[in-house]
């Protein structure tokens, strides 16, 4: 009986310790999830007490959702570090044990299709393309990602060259973009920036960990980055397949603006609308769980507490999602379209491109990714480049990257025009980067196109091309794209620099040292 009251306690005290340490995860998640948040809420609160003014029960409902949006990113981030990161490595490095290559492309496919079926931003997007149905446009995005997570993972295994497969792969890319309907361009490079979302960076990325872990030479870390470039190709290129299925896309409708008596009434709002989005990721999430479930079963094998801890994970992932869609549909995307509509009916329409180019900065400077990527290429650069000049640097680009998007709204000048260079400028730059920083830069699009720029700065566009009376399919499409085209750009020319910093450094050693040293030095090398 003493050693029963005994265990009862320690594992009492140990569920207390677990409670605990969770909840400090959570706090932080969340904090980091306002850090996002807050900087967009602050600039629509601005420009609504001066220039663009909003009714009361569209701005309580805005204010409504980014709570909402906070809450379900703090526990859908929390989620995916408890469960689909853990999964991810360990699925990876038991497939690639097997040795047996049929099982990496079959599970590796498996994998890709089921992990961005739940992506938040692109339900997201899938919600706001006319024209084609939320499913269609999912699964063909979806198959498009598991397609090139197979070749990315016969990448790492075959070490092939990263920049030969992205110079080939863009070069199809901007091939078919030639010959498809214009209305499908900029939704089917949209549709690259999205997958590169909260939930499948960190699955993919601690997939290509745990592929690169069975190589023992000096190059298998560097390489498994790329996953995530390679990644985003895929479904540019299903989108663009499907657009000859759907020769064009149907009309832009505005969003329904949530309209309530009171502040009761716009709760009701967001009550009425979370049995279905509760539905909704239910089913998108139950693959990912029937996959572990099976993987388990079969291969993995991992004790009562591993698995407990990844179902639970999976539960925060589930409600975080379910909340974060509810925010975003009901109460921020109505508010940015109205928001974007009324700026543009000033009679001074260029403020639509510094406002932009203001949320811009402020979004890259907030997301908690930034941070993470600016403590890895200090670690990977020894501390040559800064991570304040990274930040710095994709705030800039992303600042340009929308204001651009805002000339595009104003212009109607074609997003060829934009990503054509881009890329072009981008693949050069892959022959004279240093290899890791290439790797770096096309897996950081989902860093600086995150969750804000789906859900704010896309149907910010769309209200304004539409109060401009324009083509919001051609015009204000392709948001996230110029987003997710930028850091190519701004890592690359940092890793440019790193490697100029390196050549410095080694030629003032070489003067410093007295010329009897450095002729010795001569000879031995002879």
């Amino acid at each position: 009986m003493q050693k029963f009251r005994q265990s009862w306690a320690s594992r009492a005290i140990q569920a207390r310790d677990q409670f605990g340490q969770t909840k400090a995860v959570l706090f932080e998640k969340i904090q980091e999830a306002l850090a996002s948040v807050l900087p967009i809420t602050l600039i629509v609160l601005v420009l609504c007490l001066t220039i663009a003014p909003l009714a009361p029960d569209t701005l309580l409902a805005f204010l409504m959702g980014a709570v909402l949006l906070i809450l379900g990113m703090g526990l859908f981030t929390l989620g995916a570090d408890t469960a689909m990161t853990p999964i991810g490595e360990r699925v990876g490095a038991a497939m690639t044990k097997s040795r047996k290559l049929g099982v990496v492309v079959a599970v590796g496919f498996l994998i890709g299709v089921i992990i961005t079926v739940s992506e938040p931003d692109l339900q997201v997007l899938a919600n706001q393309v006319p024209g084609v149905p939320n499913a269609v446009l999912v699964m063909a995005v979806a198959v498009g990602v598991g397609a090139f997570l197979v070749i990315a993972m016969l990448r790492i295994l075959f070490k092939i060259p990263l920049n030969a497969l992205l110079v080939g792969f863009y070069i199809v890319v901007f091939a078919l973009a030639a010959m498809i309907p214009p209305d499908f361009l900029a939704i089917a490079f949209d549709s690259g920036g999205v997958t590169t979302g909260p939930m499948t960076v960190p699955f993919i990325m601690a997939l290509g960990v745990g592929v690169a872990s069975i190589r023992s030479d000096k190059d298998a870390a560097q390489d498994s980055f790329g996953l995530v470039a390679l990644c985003s190709i895929g479904p540019i290129l299903a989108v663009m397949i499907l657009s000859l299925i759907y020769p064009s896309a149907g009309v832009y409708t505005a969003p329904h603006l949530p309209q309530a008596a009171d502040s009761r009434a716009i709760a009701d709002l967001f009550l009425v609308e979370l049995p279905e989005y509760a539905w909704e990721m239910a089913i998108c999430l139950a693959p990912i769980a029937a996959f572990f479930a099976i993987f388990q079963i079969i291969s993995l094998r991992l004790n009562r507490k591993k698995v407990l801890k990844i179902v639970i994970g999976i539960l925060y992932t589930y409600l975080g999602l379910v909340l974060f869609l509810t925010g975003v549909n009901v109460g921020f995307l109505p508010a940015g379209s109205y928001l974007g509509q009324e700026i543009a009916e000033l009679s001074y329409q260029w403020i639509l491109i510094p406002i932009g180019m203001l949320m811009g900065w402020f979004i890259v400077q907030a997301e908690p990714a930034v941070h993470v990527l600016n403590k890895q290429v200090e670690e990977i650069t020894s501390g040559a480049i800064a991570g304040k000049a990274l930040s710095t640097s994709l705030s800039i680009g992303v600042a340009v990257s929308i204001g651009l998007a805002m000339v595009r709204v104003l212009t109607g000048i074609s997003i060829f025009w934009l990503l054509i260079p881009g890329y072009l400028g981008a693949i050069v730059m892959s022959f004279f980067s240093p290899k890791i920083f290439t790797a770096i830069a096309f897996d950081s699009g989902g860093v600086a196109s995150g969750p804000m720029t789906a859900t704010f700065l896309l149907p910010f566009a769309q209200g304004a091309c539409s109060a401009l009376g324009g083509n919001v399919v051609i015009d204000a499409f392709g948001v996230v794209a110029m987003v997710a085209m930028t850091p190519l750009l701004t890592i690359q020319m940092l890793g440019l620099l790193y490697k100029w910093k390196l050549k410095r450094g080694k030629a003032e050693e070489e003067k410093m040292l007295p010329a009897s040293t450095a002729g010795e030095e001569e000879i031995i090398d002879l």
